[in-house]
């Protein structure tokens, strides 16, 4: 049983994965014995400082900058790193965005930007990984859904519709590269416990007290709680699982009514 969730030596790029979720699922697979390519783009010293983190829990990684929306970029990127690392057996479209601005608010470059970042670089991506894993008969693309795949909430627009639309690329990528033994799916993840959240994971906090009240857990998600789901979707474990969204998010999707944990 344990081999069919083994993913040593597979190589995973990870995008986004300096910090946030990204850093967790990258820590998730590395210390099930992958090597770790660590992706970004605002700078070289975040990369090298997230390399270092994850070489300190004795996980192998490497670093790789570049830009997830730049075509060219994405392609000289890939090209190097199956090159100098090997061919990339695991593929994770974590980079994302969120801009906040009601609809009747914002600019529409504000709009393209959302969904240049968190729908159009899944597909640039996917597509110049994909075409090493169809030649080699086997690969895993997991692309970072979100509950706003499946939701709308005020002011995240933009963002719902880049996360709704990368669902369904979710399953069209799944109907066009399954048949290569390619297997792609998604991952939702709820609300966790970051850094990005630290400040408003208080009590007496309005947000924070709408999320414990609104999840059945009664609790923010654990960055590691992504792991499992991560090694899953990268594993033999899920070689007929294709184009399915598996939402991590502690029941929130599961319930319109009064959650569990209210009396």
């Amino acid at each position: 049983m344990t081999n069919l969730f083994d993913i040593k030596g597979k190589i995973a790029l990870i995008t986004g994965s300096t910090h946030g979720l990204g850093m967790a699922m990258a820590k998730g697979l590395g210390q099930a014995g992958a090597t770790i390519v660590v992706n970004g783009n605002s700078s070289q010293e975040k990369i090298d400082n997230a390399v270092a983190e994850l070489k300190s829990e004795g996980i192998t990684a490497v670093g790789y900058k570049f830009n997830v929306t730049e075509e060219q970029e994405v392609k000289t990127a890939i090209q190097k790193i199956e090159t100098e690392v090997g061919p990339i057996d695991i593929l994770i479209n974590n980079a994302g965005i969120i801009k906040r601005i009601p609809l009747l608010d914002m600019e529409v470059s504000d709009f393209r930007e959302v969904v240049d970042i968190d729908l159009v670089s899944p597909f640039i991506v996917s597509k110049h990984v994909a075409k090493g894993m169809i030649q080699r008969r086997q690969g895993k693309i997991i692309n970072i859904c979100s509950m706003m795949s499946e939701l709308g909430r005020n002011t995240v627009s933009a963002y719902a519709a880049a996360k709704g639309g990368l669902k369904m690329l979710t399953k069209n990528m799944a109907t066009e590269w399954a048949k290569y033994n390619v297997q792609i799916n998604g991952i939702g993840p709820g609300y966790f416990a970051t850094e990005q959240t630290k400040p408003i994971r208080v009590d007496g906090h309005p947000f924070n007290d709408f999320i414990i009240s609104r999840t059945p857990a009664a609790k923010w998600g654990d960055p590691n709680d992504l792991a499992g789901a991560a090694i899953f979707l990268s594993s033999k474990a899920s070689d007929f699982v294709n184009g399915h969204i598996l939402y991590v998010d502690g029941g929130i999707l599961a319930t319109i009514g009064k959650p569990s944990n209210e009396e």
